[in-house]
């Protein structure tokens, strides 16, 4: 059950993270600016699903069992 906790937590991260790139360069495509809201969105949607995965491989592999 726990590894099946952490592969979706690791599937779900990388689609953030691949949502965020493709509002990104949607964004870029339509000639939008420094400051569009879907480039601000996007960015943020890079760095939350790239911190998911970051944290989700510093994670213990026992979990927090003691």
């Amino acid at each position: 059950m726990q590894r099946a906790y952490a592969t979706s937590t690791r599937v779900l991260s990388v689609l953030i993270l691949v949502a965020g790139l493709a509002m990104i360069v949607s964004t870029l495509a339509r000639g939008g600016g420094a400051l569009a809201l879907g480039l601000v969105l996007g960015v943020a949607f890079v760095l939350v699903g790239a911190a998911r995965l970051w944290l989700a491989g510093q994670a213990r592999p026992g979990g927090d069992q003691e």
